[in-house]
């Protein structure tokens, strides 16, 4: 049977849509990858990447030079779109920012046709594919749409969020289970279709806004698990008891289960995804919010940890700040506790701040030119030169310094990784 599906463009060659492009070109789908920035394009037409993930970058350059993926900044035709483009908030507040999804909307229409199918896999708030919909109805009234005329609509949208791990997304993206949400029965089984070209966990198909919240329930879930580890922590500070040991205990109940405590809350979807909630409903999101207040408020608590530190320190503090990262053995800084920290440390004009982080090659955009940053590529070289050592990111290098390089020190180890 003739595959549907032979032509898909990924719009959107960020940290999930590059991966889902080149996975799909390895099953044999001819994939267009569809982006703003002419820099990224011109890399993966080399067959080259411009992120950090395990096995990408022999992937794509596989796929490339079989000439099963290329990419583009100018939209072409296919028979089906995927959107992976940034959901953030707006401005200083909680509020969703969707432009990014309506750019990409009226970027593609141009160039839509009857029996396309278009999913967002941006995680969104609730009501943001209905919103995809009419974009696209707005720039093609010759087209119709599911919002107009349910399952007769020329072209099918769904929602099917990426739920991947970084560091193992290759592998995620085709064994994990996969929820497709179509704003009609059709267009969700034409999205299970798809899917089913490139996954072998199961596709399950519901309707579009229970998919959009599936996702940020998931991260919710998280991030209230992961509060209530960074609470004990605080409590625990207070009471004089190690955290660490306390929380080993307690999950010996063979019912519980405690996540370990950290310095805040990152990366592109736990940080931000139950915002989404508490925006759609913020007179009953009452426990998800302070979850995220907790989580928000962790680094601030780091800040003032180093700030009684560097009090003893006679002279000009040197303070060795050990990873950038949002969680470790990655170079994703979205959304960073470890960012913060850093940049806050700075303003703050503590002392010299010797930036460590082994996975990114230069010193981020965000901290060029604050006060006192220094950038050092060698963690034992910074600890040997520092009076204060912050651990933010448990990288396995991190584990592997020698100890001796921690003697006379004052460490603040925020994820218990020197214990």
């Amino acid at each position: 049977m003739k595959n549907q599906f032979e032509r898909v463009c990924m719009v959107g060659l960020g940290y999930i849509g590059l991966p889902t492009a080149a996975v799909m070109a390895s099953r044999g789908l001819k994939v267009i990858g569809l982006d703003v920035n002419p820099h990224v394009v011109e890399t993966l037409n080399k067959g080259k990447i411009h992120i950090v993930e395990p096995g990408l970058d022999a992937l794509v350059h596989g796929t490339v030079a079989d000439g099963f993926l290329r990419a583009t900044v100018t939209p072409e035709s296919a028979d089906a779109f995927l959107i992976a483009v940034p959901t953030p908030f707006m401005g200083d507040g909680h509020e969703p920012d969707l432009s990014y999804i309506e750019s990409s909307a009226r970027n593609i229409a141009p160039v839509l046709k009857a029996g396309n199918l278009v999913i967002l896999e941006s995680t969104s708030p609730v009501g943001a594919t209905e919103k995809l919909s009419r974009w696209l109805a707005e720039a093609r009234p010759d087209l119709t749409f599911p919002h107009q005329v349910g399952e007769a609509a020329d072209v099918n949208v769904a929602h099917c969020p990426e739920r991947v791990l970084p560091g193992r997304v290759l592998h995620e993206l085709v064994d994990n289970d996969r929820v497709i949400g179509g704003m009609t029965p059709k267009c969700a089984e034409r999205g299970a279709a798809l899917y089913k070209n490139f996954v072998e966990g199961e596709c399950i198909v519901t309707n579009a806004r229970t998919a959009e919240m599936a996702k940020l329930t998931e991260n919710a879930f998280r991030d209230v698990n992961i509060a209530f580890a960074n609470e004990l922590s605080l409590i625990c500070d207070r009471l004089g008891i190690d955290v660490w040991e306390l929380i080993g205990l307690a999950n010996r109940h063979p019912r519980v289960n405690i996540l370990k405590p950290g310095p805040g809350v990152g990366g592109h979807c736990i940080a931000v995804d139950p915002w989404f909630i508490v925006d759609s409903a913020p007179d009953l999101a009452k426990l998800i919010h302070t979850a995220r207040d907790v989580n928000d408020g962790k680094p601030h608590y780091v800040i003032d940890q180093v700030r009684s530190a560097v009090k003893s320190v006679s002279g000009m503090p040197v303070i060795a700040c050990l990873g950038l990262a949002f969680k470790p053995d990655i170079d994703d800084l979205r959304e960073s506790p470890a960012m913060e920290i850093a940049a806050d440390l700075a303003l703050a004009k503590m002392g010299r701040l010797l930036v460590v982080e082994p996975h990114v090659t230069e010193l981020p955009k965000a901290l060029v030119g604050l006060p006192g940053v220094e950038w050092v590529t060698d963690a034992e070289i910074a600890i040997k030169q520092a009076d204060v050592v912050l651990l933010l990111v448990d990288h396995r290098v991190f584990s592997q310094v020698d100890r001796a390089c921690l003697e006379g020190k004052t460490v603040i180890d925020t994820r218990g990784m020197w214990r």
